[in-house]
């Protein structure tokens, strides 16, 4: 019988790792207290607790506003929106990220322009940028990934000299700082998601940064169907919706603002180990240090399955890792522009038609850094793996030898085991979303 778990051996491990979101007391007698105040939704705007919790991190990422709303997609729409983005304007967007990064602005009714990004840290390429700039680029789009930053020096150089405006996606980088910039503080906005798998949770939720008023007070009118902000020192009209946080949400999120030194200080000192120790083993290549990176953030740990001369797929590789009992995943993003969640049409979308000569056919691009970390390269560990003791780290380490000790091996199974094992990964989340239900 094979050593490998995925080809009938023992797994290396069997327990679970640390359980997340993680909650105390605390956070649920804070619950109960909004509970029994009979004031559960967001109306006015800021309400309470998400006043509270939206001035304390805007002080932890060096802000001057910020505003909780109903979760990270809507946070980039609305500051889009609110940044005063037309029908029509080109953003610059990487192409390895998540899908509601570049539906959102689809939604504003811009265009995202997809570009390559960086091999070293998975971000957005300042050369890349600068290359697809056109007459209709209005913006630039950055998204700090997994455990790194964006060059953000380079893009507001950029954006500065051409007069365009950042929105910083800062979905994977809460409390981080980059180049003496809290994440978000940066550009013309910041936004954040609190969905269930993020460093900071409420189970969905989402926050905007801003340091200019204008910003700020459109986005309080925007979330809030169109009502003038608290100040409005600038008396700007948009048309707005309900995309306001409720309480509950906010109550949580308190919480987890208090526990966030502590898990951030663990994280960073798990990962330096881990990384460490991966330096050692052949056939992988953690992320190099990223210079500038004050602060580390780090929503998945992400490293580079580089093997030398024949060997099997990353997806197997990755099936593999994962039968020996470590969560991971290889395709955690594809370039948008082949996903198949990202379905735009110019029926759906007409900002793609009018006023060009062609409609834009996103099936045409071609980002080889990002085609090759979605499908050959990147190997993502979820940030709970983290969270546990040291031991789990070595397991983990023992894992990923064991894997590319018997590469050989692995090379002569049935590639459909990868598929195989991804189903089996979608039956069992299935079969405990119905338990939990």
């Amino acid at each position: 019988m094979s050593n490998l778990a995925i080809l009938g051996g023992k797994p290396l491990r069997t327990k679970p790792f640390s359980p997340w979101p993680q909650y105390t007391r605390a956070d649920i007698d804070r619950v109960v207290k909004v509970v029994e105040s009979r004031h559960w939704g967001g109306f006015p705007v800021p309400s309470p607790h998400a006043a509270e919790f939206a001035t304390r991190f805007a002080q932890l990422h060096g802000a001057k506003h910020a505003l909780c709303l109903a979760n990270g997609t809507v946070a980039l729409l609305v500051a889009a929106q609110s940044l005063g983005l037309k029908f029509g304007d080109e953003v610059i967007v990487p192409a390895y990220t998540w899908d509601g990064t570049a539906v959102a602005i689809l939604q504003v009714g811009a265009v995202p322009v997809f570009v390559d990004v960086d091999p070293d840290t998975y971000c957005l390429d300042p050369k890349a940028v600068r290359d697809a700039i056109t007459p209709r680029t209005r913006a630039i789009l950055p998204v700090h990934l997994a455990m790194r930053f964006a060059d953000m020096n380079s893009l507001l150089a950029i954006a500065k000299e051409k007069n365009l405006l950042v929105i910083e996606d800062c979905a994977h980088a809460h409390g981080g700082q980059f180049q003496s910039r809290g994440a978000g503080a940066g550009g013309d906005a910041g936004c954040f998601s609190f969905q269930e798998s993020k460093l900071m949770t409420a189970g969905e939720g989402g926050l905007v940064l801003t340091n200019r008023l204008d910003c700020y007070e459109g986005l309080q009118t925007i979330v809030n169907c169109g009502r003038p902000s608290l100040t409005d020192q600038c008396q700007g009209k948009f048309l707005g919706a309900n995309y306001r946080m409720t309480e509950l949400q906010a109550a949580l999120l308190l919480g987890q603002l208090e526990r966030w030194p502590e898990l951030c200080r663990k994280r960073t000192r798990q990962a330096a180990l881990l990384t460490q120790a991966l330096s050692g083993l052949p056939q992988v290549r953690p992320l190099p240090p990223q210079a500038g990176l004050t602060r580390e953030t780090i929503y998945n740990y992400v490293f580079q399955y580089r093997p030398k001369g024949p060997a099997p797929s990353r997806d197997l590789f990755v099936a593999a890792l994962e039968a020996e009992g470590v969560p991971c995943d290889g395709r955690f993003y594809e370039p948008v522009y082949r996903s198949d969640l990202f379905f735009v049409t110019p029926q759906n979308s007409p900002q793609l038609v009018m006023g060009r000569d062609q409609p834009i056919d996103y099936s045409k691009c071609h980002c080889p850094v990002s085609e090759r970390a979605a499908y050959q390269e990147a190997v993502w560990l979820p940030q709970f793996l983290l969270l546990g003791k040291e031991s789990d780290l070595q397991e983990i380490v023992a894992a990923v030898e064991k894997v590319v000790s018997n590469l050989p091996e692995l090379a002569k199974a049935d590639p459909k085991l990868a598929g195989l094992k991804a189903c089996s990964r979608a039956l069992r989340a299935k079969m405990e979303r119905a338990k939990n239900h």
